[in-house]
């Protein structure tokens, strides 16, 4: 993964920002009465406020763990890369996993979607994260 196709260091606040931001999103549209459109699919059209309120919602998560995951490191260098690359390529293998097990037990189709959305991003980010974590403590137990 070139580093030139990464985000700039500083874009990582920014997705935590938009991820953090979600929540309360959500918890506020819940309250008011916004129901999750993929429990009962509209009928007459597709953008009712209830959907609209999704895709918003949907999208600023989505947005920010992009932003998260393909941010730069500090010091971005050969090993970030093969981590990175490596943690890529988990996600992958979970995120068909967690697809193939839903597909088989869970009959509500439109919910699969959202986790399909959601999980390789939230596995790559927290397997990189921690094969980050172990490399500097391995580092800082050396020196």
């Amino acid at each position: 993964m070139k580093s030139r196709f990464l985000f700039p260091y500083w874009c990582r606040y920014l997705g935590w920002a938009l991820v953090v931001a979600h929540v309360p999103m959500s918890i506020i549209g819940r309250a008011n009465g916004m129901i999750n459109p993929l429990d009962n699919p509209p009928t007459q059209s597709l953008f009712t406020g209830e959907h609209l309120f999704f895709i918003c919602t949907s999208l600023v998560m989505a947005l920010g763990l992009f932003i998260v995951a393909f941010s730069r490191e500090k010091i971005e260098d050969e090993q970030i890369w093969h981590v990175r690359l490596d943690s890529l390529r988990w996600a992958i293998y979970i995120n068909y996993l967690v697809l193939i097990a839903s597909l088989i037990f869970i009959y509500d189709t439109a919910h699969i979607l959202e986790l399909n959305l959601w999980v390789p991003l939230i596995f790559f980010i927290i397997r990189f994260r921690w094969v980050i974590f172990r490399l500097n403590r391995s580092l800082s137990r050396e020196g």
